[in-house]
């Protein structure tokens, strides 16, 4: 039993890097005390109570890989993720607007004025944390948690970085030499120091990069993602 039991504590360790989070970080947003989940103290069973904290905060992990180490990490098609910080509020009802990036102005634009740019669309599920809106992705440096096409709602992040949870996903509009790009990754800390951050990528095929803060020109944090399966 103490056997199996590591090995599931070890899998749960796995999902922290997976997420491209610390593992303590990580075990303290499942109500838990990292101490727990080192040394001897990982030959106990996870409590029921765990399973349950990461079945609602992490709905892409497989359980059943958890617990016995069958199949992927992550279930095949997730439909709707939700992204939601500790204590975050829900709303019920709302319509967040869709919005086509490349035929807008861009980012920027979009998030310094949105009322000048027209929604192609509006999506509405209950229950999620409050939206500002929602794109389209493109690239796959954050699959295959999201792909390309995939939409991802957001909330616009207005103080960097005081704003920021260290750890999240974020949509952000980065300034490299004269050229910009948006991407979405995990906001890290950097260890070159408090004016740069690190962009981590879900895709392990893409190396993380430590940016200087001036870069940024806006981000939001990812709030939800939607991915729609069509059969041809």
């Amino acid at each position: 039993m103490d056997e199996i039991s590591t090995y599931i504590k070890d899998r749960i360790l796995q999902v922290a890097d997976t997420k491209g989070v610390s593992k303590e970080k990580f075990i303290e947003n499942l109500n838990q005390k990292y101490s727990n989940y080192r040394g001897l103290s990982k030959k106990s069973a996870p409590s029921a109570e765990v399973i349950a904290e990461i079945s609602t905060k992490y709905p892409d992990v497989n359980l059943d890989w958890i617990l016995t180490g069958r199949g992927e990490m992550l279930k095949d098609e997730p439909q709707t993720q939700v992204y939601k910080l500790r204590n975050e509020h829900t709303v019920k009802h709302q319509q967040v607007p869709l919005y086509d990036l490349e035929a807008s102005a861009g980012l920027v634009q979009l998030f310094q004025d949105s009322n000048s740019v027209t929604p192609i669309d509006t999506i509405s599920i209950p229950n999620l944390p409050k939206c500002d809106g929602a794109l389209y992705i493109v690239g796959d440096s954050m699959y295959p948690l999201l792909k390309a096409g995939d939409i991802v709602m957001y909330k616009q992040v207005h103080d960097l970085p005081n704003d920021f949870f260290w750890g999240e996903m974020y949509l952000v509009h980065i300034d490299m030499d004269g050229d910009t790009y948006t991407t979405v990754k995990y906001i890290q800390r950097s260890d070159i120091g408090p004016e740069h951050i690190k962009l981590v990528s879900y895709n392990q095929h893409h190396s993380p990069k430590d940016i200087h803060l001036s870069r940024i020109r806006v981000a939001a944090l990812v709030k939800a993602s939607v991915r729609i399966n069509s059969m041809m």
